[in-house]
């Protein structure tokens, strides 16, 4: 397999389905079902072949595997240039498991335009993964920014009543971080003369420049994620989105924030980070404990699921930038984790959506009586995003916490309320929407979930409990890639030190 490029395959098999529906012209009911199924075969046979990945990927290595270079614009050494490691190949796996589901929740809710759709999906698989792949600055600039344009249209075509604010919104907040970050991949090129991933990784940057460099990818990353006070525009994203939009935006766009982080500014700018540290602490944790008090103030479902999320987020910058083991791990973990229940709750609300066509909490109330099932599958994901123990949320936030009481005892402190907090917002919600009485005369009627609903929901529940029970799996694969990082950072911040510089080792001391 050595031979074969199985990251190019896996990154543009998508864009091969994309054409086939491209060229289906027809608008008939017939026709949008060969959409749908061209949709779903390609985002199948897509994962199945990224298992390849995972399957080939020798986890006692540290460096990149599956390199896969061209030349490609012929100036400055820019080049097509691939290549996974222990840090990015779990994502990648994750998009492609991500999207299959999706394209079933769309199934019969996306009914207008259905081919332009598909396509936008498609290609947004496509631009996620390249993201997730790409060892060249300029590439990754490229995937990373356009993601943005399907993302956008998805939200801006097929979402709410106020679609047009929130995509615009969205595009506007990620597009300003973004060209901040062109001007420090300019500024790389310059100085480091390439923008090979691997080599700038060994390029020793000067401290002041680091810190600039540091911020302007702290801008686009931070939007990304999103951190506090930047987070403002994933709630009307969320709420505007499809529910397909909102899994892949909560499952993988968040993502690529928390992996910037370790692929650019942990191991590129150590000093920078080490230095800046502080201030990630300070933010997280305010939006740990914030974005959770707004969220108990929700009154729309998907509302506080986003609240949430940005909640979530925090525990993994909080953790990255502990720059130690446990904090790193964690952060990883805790991403991979929030892409199975983030992903999943969005897909309940996207459930009662389609009968009630109403995201009020309001508006339910006593949905176990009729929905069994879906108040089980509710109940699991509800658990598993309030960190219960057996569920993989716990794992990723119990490391974090960890991490983070090596380096600032009341920053983890502070930290722990905000699973709380989540506890209270998260049984507000569950009691509010799925216990109590039947009262309301619309939902006497309301059936149980569907077979294709089945379908999307039970792959997730069984990764969360088998992951919060046997986190192995994960961590084994991202153990040595973290350690290699970790201890090129420390090394680099140590010698910063000695060299008679001020300044405290997070994680050393």
């Amino acid at each position: 397999m050595s031979g074969w490029p199985i990251l190019s395959t896996v990154t543009f098999l998508p864009l091969v389905g994309a054409a086939l529906i491209f060229f289906i012209r027809d608008d008939s009911e017939l026709a949008r079902r060969n959409i749908r199924n061209v949709a779903l075969l390609t985002t199948l046979f897509t994962f199945v072949l990224s298992l390849g990945i995972w399957i080939g990927f020798d986890d006692t290595q540290a460096g990149f595997q599956f390199v896969e270079r061209a030349d490609w614009l012929g100036v400055g050494g820019i080049s097509y240039y691939m290549g996974v490691d222990g840090i990015s190949m779990l994502f990648v796996i994750l998009t492609t498991f991500l999207m299959p589901i999706c394209i079933l929740a769309s199934w019969e809710s996306v009914t207008s335009r259905v081919k332009d759709y598909m396509i936008a999906f498609l290609v947004l698989e496509t631009l996620m993964i390249g993201v997730f792949c790409a060892l060249d600055l300029v590439l990754f600039y490229l995937f990373f920014e356009g993601a943005l344009i399907p993302m956008f249209l998805i939200i801006g075509v097929w979402g709410g009543a106020r679609r047009v604010y929130a995509s615009f919104k969205f595009f506007l907040y990620t597009l300003l971080g973004s060209v901040l970050m062109l001007l420090a991949i300019m500024a790389m090129y310059w100085t480091a003369g390439t923008t090979d991933i691997p080599t700038l990784l060994t390029h020793e940057f000067a401290a002041d420049l680091q810190t600039w460099l540091w911020l302007a990818f702290f801008a686009s990353f931070a939007v990304k994620m999103p951190m506090w006070p930047v987070h403002t525009w994933l709630p009307d994203a969320h709420v505007e989105a499809p529910t397909a939009g909102s899994v892949i935006l909560a499952g993988i766009l968040l993502k690529m924030g928390g992996y910037g982080f370790l692929r650019f500014s942990l191991p590129m700018f150590p000093i920078a980070s080490d230095m800046f540290a502080p201030m990630v602490f300070a933010l997280s944790v305010i939006a740990i404990i914030y974005t959770s008090l707004v969220a108990l103030a929700q009154t729309d479902i998907k509302k506080l699921i986003a609240y949430s999320s940005v909640a979530h987020m925090g525990f993994v910058t909080m953790g990255i930038f502990a720059i130690n083991t446990q904090g790193v791990q964690g952060g990883l973990f805790q991403m991979i984790s929030h892409g199975f229940i983030s992903g999943a709750l969005f897909l309940g609300v996207g459930v009662i959506y389609d009968r009630m066509h109403t995201r009020e909490i309001a508006a339910y109330g006593g949905l176990v009586h009729r929905m069994p099932v879906y108040a089980t599958f509710f109940m699991l994901f509800t658990m598993a995003n309030v960190a219960l123990p057996g569920t993989s949320g716990f794992v990723g936030e119990f490391l974090t916490i960890m991490g983070i009481y090596a380096v600032n005892t009341w920053v983890a402190i502070l930290a722990a309320t905000g699973v709380i907090l989540s506890a209270a917002y998260a049984l507000f919600l569950y009691r509010r929407v799925i216990f109590g009485e039947l009262e309301k005369d619309n939902l006497k009627s309301i059936t149980d979930m569907n077979r294709r609903e089945l379908v999307t929901m039970v792959p997730l529940a069984l990764l969360v409990i088998f992951f919060g029970v046997y986190p192995s799996p994960i961590l084994d694969v991202t153990a040595v890639s973290v350690d290699n990082l970790l201890t090129n950072a420390q090394a680099a911040i140590e010698a910063y030190n000695a060299a008679g510089a001020t300044g405290s080792v997070a994680g050393l001391n």
